[in-house]
């Protein structure tokens, strides 16, 4: 999968998680995330190293943002 359809898929985990709640904790976006075939299992990871705590939806993306550039990967993924 390419790099950038990773978050494109992110994208739509999250929108079906905060779909109808205004917060949701990482294992609750991670169980979602995991349950598609498509999302890459290194995007998992990037999700396994944010702290397990309730995000809104704009502290969430934040966060996996956060992830990806101290991972020096926002030139290959970009950011959500």
């Amino acid at each position: 999968m390419a790099e950038r359809a990773a978050l494109e898929e992110m994208r739509k985990v999250l929108d079906e998680v905060f779909h109808d709640r205004e917060r949701a904790t990482r294992r609750e976006v991670y169980a979602s995330a995991s349950a598609r075939v498509s999302l890459p299992a290194d995007m998992l990871t990037h999700l396994n190293e944010m702290p397990d705590r309730s995000y809104s939806r704009q502290e969430m993306v934040d966060a996996i943002n956060k992830v990806i550039e101290s991972r020096g990967e926002q030139d290959v993924l970009g950011l959500l």
